[in-house]
C-alpha cells in the first residue's frame, strides 16, 4: 500500500494539471472571444455575396477574404459555438466602416441585402426605361426590353396587352440584385396594380373604357401635358372626340408609330408628311384610341383618363408655355392656332 502512494499522488497532480489546463484554455479562448466579439474591424465600403446555403465556415472565409471580419477561424468560432442560433441569409450584402462580428452576423440574420435604387420620371416609354435600369447592372437593357415586349410576359403579369408598355409605372424603387429583370418588371407592374386600383375607385360612371383602353388614353394625356392640373381637361377632349366619332389627331401617337417603324430612332422632328402615314398608331389617319399605349403614365393620367373633367371642348393649342388653351369649336381653334402657333413663330424668327 504504501509503495504505490507516490503513483497516486502523480496521478492526481497530473489529473489538476489536466483540469487547470482545461480551464485555462477554456479561459483564454472565452477571453479572446470576448475580445474579438468586442472588437471593431474593417473600413471602407465592402460586398460580399453569400451563395445559398453557406456553412459556417465557408462563410467565415468568404467574410475575411473580403476584409468584414478580422480572422476566418475566430468568426467561424464565434458562430459556430456562441450563436448557434443565427442563421445568416443568402444575398448580396454591402458593409461599411469599422463593425463588431455581431453587427456582420446581426445585418446577415434580418437579410438587409445590398439594393439599387433608380427612379422613373412619368411618361417614359419602355426603351427609354430600359438604359436606367441597366444603370443599376441588376438587369441589361435588351434583357429588359426583351422580357417587356414579350407577350408571355405581359400573360404572367395579368396585363392585357401584347407587352407591358404602359404598365411600368413610374415610381423610385430600391432593388436587390437577385432580383433581375424579371422581378423588377414584376415591381413596376405591381406598383401599377395599386395605381390602377385607387383609379378605378375614381371612375366616373360614363367612362366606359376597359382596362388596355383606359391605360391607352391616359398614355397620351401623359404626353400631351406635363400639368397635372391640365389632365383632366386634356382628357376630357379626347372623350368628347371618341363620343363624336372624331380623329383623336393627337401628335405623340404619330410620334411612336414613327418610332416603331424606325426601330425607337427618331430625329426629333415631326413633318407634315407623318401625318398622313398609314399606321395604326396614327390618330391622324385612324379613328378612335391607338392599339395600346405609347408610354408609361403616372397615377394623375391614369385618374384622369377615368374621370375626366366635365367639358364642351374639342380642340386645344399650345401657349408655348407648357400649357394649353381649349376650344369648343373649330373657328375658336383656328383663331387660337393663328395667335399661338402662327404668329407666334413668326415674331420669334422676326
Amino acid at each position: 500500500m504504501i509503495r504505490f502512494a507516490p503513483m497516486k499522488r502523480a496521478v492526481l497532480w497530473l489529473f489538476a494539471l489536466v483540469v487547470l489546463g482545461a480551464i485555462g484554455a477554456a479561459g483564454f479562448r472565452l477571453y479572446d472571444e470576448r475580445r474579438f466579439a468586442g472588437t471593431r474591424y474593417g473600413e471602407g465600403s465592402r460586398t460580399v455575396v453569400v451563395p445559398p446555403r453557406s456553412g459556417p465556415r465557408q462563410l467565415s472565409q468568404l467574410l475575411a477574404r473580403a476584409g468584414v471580419v478580422s480572422d476566418a477561424r475566430r468568426f467561424y468560432v464565434h458562430l459556430h459555438y456562441f450563436r448557434r442560433k443565427a442563421v445568416p441569409r443568402a444575398g448580396e450584402y454591402e458593409f461599411d466602416g469599422p463593425l463588431i462580428p455581431d453587427d456582420v452576423l446581426g445585418k446577415l440574420v434580418r437579410g438587409e441585402v445590398k439594393t439599387y435604387r433608380f427612379t422613373l420620371p412619368e411618361g417614359l416609354r419602355a426603351d427609354e426605361i430600359a438604359p436606367i435600369v441597366a444603370a443599376t447592372t441588376v438587369c441589361s437593357a435588351d434583357e429588359f426590353l426583351k422580357l417587356a415586349h414579350d407577350p408571355a410576359v405581359a400573360k404572367k403579369l395579368s396585363v392585357p396587352a401584347q407587352g407591358l408598355e404602359g404598365f411600368l409605372f413610374p415610381d423610385t424603387y430600391s432593388v436587390p440584385r437577385s432580383a433581375g429583370c424579371a422581378g423588377i418588371l414584376q415591381a413596376m407592374v405591381g406598383r401599377f396594380r395599386d395605381e390602377w386600383h385607387k383609379a378605378q375607385a375614381q371612375r366616373a360612371p360614363q367612362v366606359m373604357l376597359d382596362e388596355l383602353q383606359a391605360v391607352t388614353l391616359a398614355s397620351i394625356v401623359e404626353k400631351e401635358t406635363g400639368q397635372p392640373a391640365e389632365r383632366p381637361r386634356i382628357s376630357c377632349v379626347f372623350h368628347n372626340r371618341l363620343r363624336r366619332g372624331m380623329k383623336l389627331q393627337t401628335d405623340p401617337t404619330v410620334i411612336y408609330a414613327i418610332l416603331l417603324e424606325h426601330g425607337f430612332k427618331w430625329d426629333g422632328n415631326l413633318h407634315k408628311t407623318d401625318l398622313t402615314v398609314a399606321h395604326p398608331y396614327n390618330t391622324y389617319s385612324v379613328k378612335g384610341l391607338p392599339p395600346g399605349p405609347i408610354a408609361n403614365p403616372g397615377a394623375a393620367s391614369l385618374r384622369a383618363a377615368l374621370n375626366p373633367e366635365q367639358c364642351n371642348d374639342l380642340f386645344f393649342v399650345s401657349r408655348n408655355d407648357h400649357t394649353h388653351v381649349f376650344c369648343p369649336d373649330f373657328a375658336c381653334h383656328e383663331r387660337n392656332v393663328r395667335k399661338f402657333q402662327i404668329e407666334y413663330f413668326r415674331r420669334k424668327r422676326g
